[in-house]
């Protein structure tokens, strides 16, 4: 199988390019492989399908920079959209392109078109997010007027043909060496007119309802991670399919846990004397309480890493870690009887010791207990 080209190298831009340079070259490669200016040429709709590939990545800050360290590996699981239809890419980025070469010029008339799409939002938890959820969602769409049928007209009549484009839906138009189609600006490209509207939807043969939809969400998304319910958006025209719904995903800040990728940080404070001596400690992670051997010796700041307790990778690769950081605790009060051996050990050590107590200690533990009341 032969490799994929750099997303780069497809939009003949650096690396270093910003998100607007990103979108300006997209756009010029997109115009000058649009199937409207090359009927017939395989090579330019192939051209025109990898560009928008490419845009797709390198458009989105989050999955750029999820390129730019794993590269195409990481995407072959799912992770960059194949477009394997020119009407995708109108649905997906048809704003881009004015009137020139819109979803609506491209598959106007009476041939099938395919809807538009919806998005919407849901926000969820870290444990969710690791171990993955269903949310019911309630979305506003289009669905057929039942009424008219779909058709718009007033029931006992029909749309009638545009006689400005004889029903096609587009006008031809001269641009120096380039004959532009576009848009019929009298049917804007339904290729048809309506005479006696249907009272129910008003001649646009849908009416919006609310629609209840379950969002299954896979293990390991991030905030940002957008989901796709294909088929799922408004319905199409002439017989075409549903649009596609995206839904973006947003993950909440968790009181213990920090979260970097698939890797996740918690810091724990520990005592002096369970620094020096080393102990074994009860800890958090994702699947509840977990003992943790304190080796003696262990320093401020050192991190114990324990492997595959982190976030799952969304695309089914290799679960994170957790990584334990170790802070000493120091006491703001202390009894006469801890004093006094302090004392002692001071002497020992001829060095003064620090009476106070850090507001942490207390800070974490209270966090902790809440942890494992509401987890068991």
């Amino acid at each position: 199988m032969a490799s994929k080209r750099d997303y780069y190298e497809i939009l003949g831009v650096s690396r270093e390019v910003t998100t607007v340079e990103i979108k300006k070259a997209y756009k010029k490669l997109a115009l000058a492989n649009h199937p409207d200016r090359n009927p017939g040429d395989e090579e330019a709709i192939k051209r025109f399908k990898e560009a928008a590939e490419a845009f797709e990545v390198l458009g989105d800050d989050k999955k750029r920079a999820h390129y730019d360290r794993y590269g195409h590996a990481d995407f072959g699981a799912g992770g960059a959209h194949q477009f394997h239809d020119v009407s995708d890419i109108f649905s997906a980025f048809g704003d881009l392109f004015g009137g020139f070469g819109s979803r609506s010029s491209q598959r106007s008339g009476n041939h099938p078109r395919q809807g538009d799409s919806l998005q919407t939002t849901i926000q969820i938890d870290l444990l969710e997010a690791a171990s993955g959820v269903e949310r019911e969602i309630q979305i506003m769409r289009q669905e057929p007027c039942e009424t008219c049928n779909g058709s718009g007209a007033k029931p006992g009549t029909s749309p009638d043909t545009c006689d400005y484009c004889g029903g096609a839906g587009q006008v031809v138009q001269s641009q120096g060496f380039f004959r532009v189609q576009t848009t019929c600006p009298r049917c804007r490209g339904g290729g048809t007119i309506i005479k006696e509207k249907c009272s129910d939807c008003r001649g646009d043969g849908r009416i919006n309802l609310e629609s209840s939809l379950t969002v299954d969400v896979p293990p390991g998304v991030d905030n940002g991670t957008r989901l796709c319910l294909r088929g799922q958006g408004n319905p199409g025209y002439n017989g075409g399919p549903r649009g596609d719904l995206f839904v973006s995903v947003g993950v909440d800040e968790h009181p213990l846990f920090k979260r970097h990728d698939e890797q996740l940080s918690c810091h724990v404070p520990i005592t002096y004397t369970q620094a020096v001596l080393g102990a074994t400690i009860e800890i958090p992670t994702l699947e509840g309480r977990h003992e943790l051997k304190v080796r003696s010796g262990t320093q401020p700041g050192e991190v114990y890493r324990l492997k595959g307790l982190g976030m799952p990778n969304v695309h089914g690769g290799r679960r994170g870690d957790l990584h334990v950081v170790v802070q000493i605790d120091v006491p703001r009060k202390i009894s006469e009887r801890e004093e006094e051996l302090l004392r002692e050990l001071a002497e020992i050590e001829h060095a003064e010791v620090s009476s106070h107590r850090s507001p942490n200690r207390n800070s974490f533990f209270d966090k902790l207990k809440e942890y494992f009341t509401h987890s068991d």
